[in-house]
């Protein structure tokens, strides 16, 4: 039986984690959980897996959750230190990060330094500090295994081919709500319609991360780091059916795809169980049902964002920590309609513009860099707002 902490348990991806657990109750014994701020859903989770321990990082939900809630024999965190004390528990083998921003890359380090099996849904780890999670990754014998639905399935199509043999990765990307909508206003897109997501139940930040493209420009940063792979041979297409979730072109001109139904459950429990696959449901995938699967060139000038994490790959060093940063500061400012949904690329922009890269950077400059752009990121939003 194998011991996980799951972060962000409270979130699409940690109750799609939690769903499959539930399939193989006697392959994993959970031991920890965390959540921000939805102590409910929480507590209804500690009374069914009865974790030793849990985080809860907002600070008056933590307070909430102790004044309701009786002794339960479990040991209560709190804040982002208490991540990485979950991350770093006893006896554990696999954590799920499974958070959302920046807050995921320090519990991930945690886990790293004790040579653990992350399963890694929290893209900006790697889009903040790709190269120090690998050299950290190798030296302690640590497993960083992708979650992404698009990593997860370039990472099973390389299993028929080696890393010399790739002409090039492909990441798939349903386009978001506003594709094929040439005649909509993006700037008078609403929140609403923003977070409408046309195929996958997501958190807020991720689904303007989707109408924006920005999901997909941090998941290319995350292959490259991941796959090894340069910036020039990885390639995005619009597939809005999302069935194809990734693929991998050869030397040889054959290209490998994977191929499911839009599930999450799937790439969670791949890495989960690998080497080994395991059966989540009778449901044949029956491809005498798809219409059709088309794939199409996405609109760089219409959604800039995507060319910006482009741009900051390839300046490399702090500038895709600096990317990170500014969009998430710039997305929960169009989340409180601070901003209109246009706005959120010129924040980003002008915040890279400012930025003097530093190649090479140790953690503590990451963060240094994180907290320089969010600081600008914030200061225009106030401009842009008045």
């Amino acid at each position: 039986m194998k011991r996980i902490v799951i972060l962000g348990s409270t979130g699409s991806i940690g109750t799609s984690a939690l769903e499959v657990i539930r399939v193989f109750p006697r392959e994993f014994e959970v031991v920890g959980l965390s959540c921000h701020e939805n102590v409910g859903l929480l507590r209804k989770q500690i009374a069914l897996f009865k974790p030793e321990a849990v985080c809860i990082t907002e600070p008056q939900s933590y307070r909430q959750f102790l004044s309701q809630t009786t002794k339960t024999g479990v040991k209560v965190l709190s804040g982002e230190e208490g991540l990485s004390l979950l991350a770093a528990w006893e006896n554990v083998d696999i954590v799920l990060n499974g958070l959302v921003g920046a807050v995921g890359l320090k519990p991930t380090l945690a886990a790293i330094e004790l040579g653990r099996r992350i399963a890694l849904a929290n893209k900006e780890t790697l889009v903040m500090a790709g190269d120090l999670i690998n050299q950290s990754a190798r030296a302690r014998g640590a497993e960083v295994l992708p979650v992404d639905s698009e990593h997860s399935a370039i990472w099973q199509c390389l299993r028929t081919g080696g890393k010399k043999e790739i002409k090039s990765l492909i990441i798939t990307a349903s386009g978001g709500p506003f594709h094929g909508q040439p005649e909509l206003n993006l700037e008078k897109v609403s929140r609403k319609e923003a977070l409408a997501h046309p195929t996958w139940y997501m958190g807020r930040k991720i689904s303007v991360d989707s109408a924006t493209l920005m999901n997909k420009g941090l998941e290319v940063i995350e292959a490259h780091w991941l796959f090894g792979v340069p910036p020039e041979k990885i390639r995005v297409v619009i597939h809005p059916q999302s069935i194809v979730h990734s693929l991998v072109e050869f030397v040889d001109n054959s290209v490998m795809a994977q191929m499911s139904l839009p599930d999450m459950k799937l790439p969670i429990s791949y890495a989960l169980f690998y080497p080994e696959r395991k059966p989540l449901s009778d449901d044949s995938f029956n491809l005498t049902k798809i219409a059709a699967l088309s794939f199409l060139e996405p609109d760089f000038r219409r959604f800039p964002c995507l060319n910006l994490a482009y741009e900051a790959l390839r300046s490399g060093g702090t500038a895709p920590a600096v990317l990170n940063a500014a969009n998430e500061v710039a997305v929960f400012g169009f989340l409180e309609e601070k901003v209109k949904f246009t706005r959120i690329p010129e924040v980003i922009r002008e915040v890279l513009s400012k930025h003097q890269v530093k190649s090479s950077p140790q953690v503590e400059e990451i963060f240094e860099a994180d907290a320089w752009a969010r600081g600008r990121a914030e200061a225009l939003l106030e401009q842009k707002s008045r």
